[in-house]
């Protein structure tokens, strides 16, 4: 190890250590009982890796740089699907299409006759609200959406529906849910934390993981179930200005009792993976952490699984790049993802196993929590993807090969979600809901936009470059809305905010439903400066105005994937909707604001404020708590049919 290299190692572990105090931490075991048998077999399977093969095993590489070839001669312990990669690079790649691709990995990486062990890969994805990287998926609203549901029941359907699409395709291993507490709303991953509130974010992230795995004890891993992620660990959501991949700064008390209560809940649930943040803590960076990753989370917080890299995030500890960093190792990441430069990272942690930078113990320790994984998750065991129950149909409720895509049960689950996650802000004058037989006027380009209702991670890493005909199956707010309409004797027009009807050419509605929102992003590209929406286009604004001079009411619908700024739409409108990112289901909106032929509600609004409303543009850290605390509306608001009667 090389004198700079010794230095930056030392200073990391001085600089971590620092006011460290264990204490904090919740002190708690594995929900899985030890099992001398299975620690005995895996003793087995070590003991017979070459240390190549062990190297091989804390790599995971990208499928678009990663071939079945590689994954049989570097003996790779997992590969990947980021956000926009598709078999063949093709986007609209059928689910028998993934299932082919991953069979092909599975027989290469079981393909030996050397007489070492036998150790099948595992596929990653990243199916954050739904399989959303596949062809006619179900997605379902993102965190931001479920966190104003507060419905844990509906999380372990969610979690469940979710891992059946994914399995289907022949992925054991998904990198969700999200369980950062994002107290800083400029964050560009806002959407995809369930609150600013560390409890509910804790009841969230459990049930999803037992509804996406199972719960331990009783059907974990069975027919259906996939492997879940805890991410990104740790104070992903506290970092200064909310920015991504950025720097929290926090007493270590704080970290503990905001930060880490998802992890304290995911890790009682059975989740048996973690992915280490891009983020650091006072100074040092996550994947370089062996305080937080080796002696809180593995030690006191007693995680037997194994940690993830995030995408090349160790090539941002000091000194380290893409294809070397023998620190994330020796900090206690378990697993690199290192999507293209795997094949050098190999090269070069081969030689750091050899001359003594990495100990043959951490990196025995490390393989040892990857196939416990594989092992408690039946996968060393499995027989290729394609021929287990649910990709080949023979499970019990038997579901024709890759029919539970987009399978009619799961939609219907997606649009009740959407359905209890609207938050009403205002209803005055009882505008809502909306009677069928109404003239109703749908205005704004969003309406009709699937993309603008999925947000980020959506086909694609940003949610862009797509259109409807990549989501064959979903729905729109002006599908929704139409069938509502003239299925109730109404009558419905759609059009561009500069093309709002009135005048004697055109009669005017009876009441106007207005669409409009944030396009999608994700990551650091949706990083903000402010909370202030569309800064530079006001045509919403524009026809709101006109409407209202003209004596039509008007029903705003807010398409977001954090609290905005939105104090003149609000006035602008007599009622006004939070419909966060949907997703596919876009007609639930309509089940909530049209009513049924007697004027009554099909559905009464459910949802509450899962984060702090901001009255002002520069409110982004405000946090239920806070002093002072003056948010327009308050964590928890949101308005009922019902109260108003």
């Amino acid at each position: 190890m090389s004198g700079v290299r010794l230095f930056l190692s030392a200073l990391l572990l001085v600089t971590t250590h620092a006011a460290a105090d264990l204490a904090h931490w919740p002190r708690q075991s594995s929900p899985f009982p030890i099992d001398s048998g299975e620690e005995a077999r895996l003793d087995g399977i070590i003991a017979g890796m070459s240390l190549s093969d062990k190297v091989g095993q804390v790599i995971m590489g990208e499928i678009q740089y990663t071939s079945p070839k590689d994954v049989k001669r570097y003996r790779l312990g997992a590969v990947l699907n980021g956000g926009g990669s598709f078999p063949d690079k093709e986007r609209h790649a059928s689910a028998a299409d993934w299932l082919t691709l991953a069979d092909a990995y599975y027989q290469a990486s079981v393909d030996r006759d050397d007489g070492r062990p036998v150790i099948p890969v595992i596929w990653g994805t990243d199916a954050v609200h739904g399989h959303n990287n596949v062809f006619g998926a179900t997605l379902f609203p993102h965190n931001i959406g479920l966190g104003a549901t507060a419905d844990s029941e509906l999380l372990r359907l969610i979690g469940a529906a979710t891992a059946r699409e994914v399995a289907a395709t022949g992925i054991y291993w998904n990198f969700a849910p999200t369980i950062a507490v994002p107290r800083n709303d400029r964050w560009g991953r806002t959407y995809e934390g369930y609150s600013e509130h560390p409890e509910l974010v804790a009841e969230l992230g459990a049930a999803l993981i037992e509804g996406m795995q199972g719960a331990v004890g009783r059907d974990f891993m069975a027919p259906g179930k996939v492997l879940a992620t805890a991410k990104h660990f740790l104070g992903d959501g506290g970092t200064r200005d909310g920015v991504d991949q950025g720097r929290t700064w926090a007493s270590e008390e704080e970290l503990v009792r905001i930060h880490a209560a998802g992890y304290r809940t995911a890790l009682k649930s059975g989740a048996q993976t973690v992915m280490a943040s891009f983020s650091s803590w006072n100074g040092v960076k996550m994947h370089a952490n062996p305080y937080l990753l080796q002696d809180a989370l593995k030690g006191a917080m007693g995680f037997d699984g194994f940690v993830l890299g995030d995408w090349d995030a160790h090539s941002q500890i000091p000194g380290c790049k893409p294809h070397n960093c023998p620190e994330a190792l020796n900090a206690g990441v378990d697993m690199y993802m290192a999507p293209k430069r795997w094949k050098r990272l190999h090269r070069n942690l081969l030689r750091q196993a050899r001359n003594g930078e990495i100990t043959i113990a951490r990196l025995d320790d490390a393989v040892r929590r990857i196939l416990r994984v594989k092992l408690r998750a039946g996968l060393l065991d499995a027989p290729p993807p394609s021929q287990r129950p649910v990709a080949s149909g023979n499970e019990g409720d038997a579901v024709s090969r890759s029919g539970w895509i987009g399978h009619p049960d799961h939609r219907a689950l997606a649009r009740s979600a959407v359905r209890q996650s609207l938050v009403l802000l205002k209803n005055e004058g009882r505008v809502l809901p909306i009677a069928p037989k109404s003239r109703v006027l749908v205005a704004g380009a969003a309406a009709s936009n699937v993309p603008n209702q999925l947000g980020g991670w959506s086909m694609t890493w940003q949610g862009d470059d797509i259109g409807n005909p990549d989501f064959p199956g979903a729905t729109s707010i002006l599908d929704g809305v139409r069938a509502a309409v003239q299925g109730g004797g109404g009558t419905m027009l759609f059009r561009q905010f500069a093309e709002v009807p009135g005048g004697q050419e055109e009669p005017l509605p009876d009441v106007a439903l207005l669409v409009y929102g944030e396009e999608p992003y994700a990551e650091y590209e949706g990083d903000v400066e402010t909370l202030e929406f569309g800064p530079r286009d006001k045509s919403h604004l524009q026809a709101a105005g006109r409407l209202q001079a003209a004596g039509v009411p008007v029903v705003s619908v807010l398409l977001n994937g954090r609290p905005l700024a939105v104090v003149n739409e609000i006035a602008a409108s007599d009622a006004f909707v939070v419909a966060w990112l949907p997703g596919s289901e876009g007609a639930g909106v309509a089940d909530v604001l049209i009513a049924r032929a007697n004027g009554e509600p099909h559905f009464d609004f459910r949802g509450r404020l899962p984060f702090s409303w901001p009255g002002s543009p520069d409110q982004a850290e405000l946090n239920q708590g806070d002093e002072p605390y003056e948010p327009a509306f308050p964590f928890g608001f949101g308005l009922r049919y019902e109260r108003a009667r």
